[in-house]
């Protein structure tokens, strides 16, 4: 079969699918971005991982879904944000109440310079990173390209997480991922793999959450 039926078939049957996902829909019916958003629901209804008065950062957040949660559980009686929120993505976002958006590559100085200013010498409390590559479709290269963005995911917290802090990344099965596991348990004293059930039972994708840093 020519490849290019392969893509368009391919392209047919993933429409398909969005279409009649019930997350999908539940996400417009409730004023959420995208469906990703209630893997962060389920993730800390299940871990308690955020509450009003934390410095939390969201990597790779665009378009914003992680963020609204995030927005949701951080608010007070009034509506207000206690607390700090920083959300950062080399893709532009739209902004949400409350929230400090920092657009560009948070490895790049002045990025880093940015967001220094705003924590002011504080630690962050929770990280989380839905941080996903640009797919080819050749499973060696999506793999690599993962592990690469978990370990600069990793890189960040160590050097802005609080030590009782909690970090929250999305891996991929496969290539590389139980050494990066592995990795984890050495840096954290706490790792668990969770499977949401938003996330699609034909990805490889979990969410590793990781407590408490070690020395």
């Amino acid at each position: 079969m020519p490849v290019a039926t392969k893509k368009l078939r391919s392209n047919r049957a993933w429409i398909e699918r969005h279409i009649h996902d019930p997350f999908v829909k539940r996400s417009k019916q409730e004023g959420y971005r995208a469906r990703s958003v209630y893997k962060l629901i389920e993730l800390d209804e299940r871990e308690h991982l955020l509450r009003p008065g934390m410095t939390v950062v969201d990597l790779g957040a665009a378009p914003g879904s992680w963020t609204q949660v995030v927005r949701e559980r951080m608010s007070d009686s009034k509506g207000g944000v206690r607390g700090r929120i920083i959300a950062m993505d080399i893709l532009p976002m739209d902004p949400i109440d409350g929230v400090t958006f920092l657009q560009g590559d948070f490895r790049e100085q002045d990025v880093a310079d940015q967001l220094a200013e705003i924590l002011n010498g504080d630690k962050v409390d929770v990280v989380l990173s839905d941080m996903a590559p640009n797919l080819s479709g050749i499973a060696a290269a999506d793999a690599a390209r993962s592990m690469l963005l978990c370990e600069l995911a990793l890189e960040f917290c160590l050097d802005h997480l609080k030590p009782q802090g909690v970090f929250v990344t999305k891996a991929f099965q496969g290539s590389g991922y139980s050494q990066y596991v592995e990795t984890l348990k050495r840096h954290f004293k706490k790792v668990a793999a969770r499977k949401p059930e938003a996330s699609r039972d034909t990805s490889a994708e979990v969410y590793l959450v990781s407590r408490h840093l070690k020395g």
